[in-house]
């Protein structure tokens, strides 16, 4: 009896692993949210973003919102249309390809006030999924090994 629930609790973890491993919910400015007086380059310099990643920009509105703008309007400050903004409050942003990415508050002058963000989004790397399945494959030898002894 034991020994099923140890096999179930073990199939759970080697499908839920992976998943966990491999993309995530990035909350920009951590628990400061998307503000005014807050370095996001700062912030985002030892941060590694990858294909697949969510970054989530969360604040009250309609304080702030979200536009995504290239490299231009980033320095610029360049607001595209109204009708692009992100402005619910908790704006979800799937990074679907690698490169740079720009993001600015576009109410009244907050993005010339520092408020936005660049970031390089990777590819997710071989090596990385390398790291993943070879951790997993020393996981599951290690089940089995414990397994062993004690049956």
């Amino acid at each position: 009896m034991a020994s099923n629930k140890l096999v179930t609790l073990i199939a759970v973890v080697l499908i839920l692993l992976p998943a966990i491993a491999m993309a995530k919910d990035i909350v920009v400015g951590d628990d400061s949210g998307w503000k005014l007086d807050f370095d996001y380059q700062a912030w985002a310099k030892d941060k590694v973003f990858q294909v697949g990643d969510t970054l989530v920009f969360k604040y009250k509105p309609p304080a702030h919102n979200v536009y995504k703008v290239d490299g231009a309007g980033f320095q610029d400050c360049t607001k595209p249309a109204k009708n692009e903004a992100l402005t619910s409050g908790n704006d979800k942003v799937e990074l679907k390809t690698a490169g740079k990415k720009w993001y600015i508050c576009g109410v009244s002058d907050h993005c010339d006030q520092g408020m936005k963000l660049t970031i390089n989004v990777m590819e997710k790397s071989s090596a990385t999924r390398g790291i993943i399945f070879s951790g997993i494959q020393v996981f599951v030898a290690a089940i089995f090994a414990i397994m062993a002894i004690v049956l």
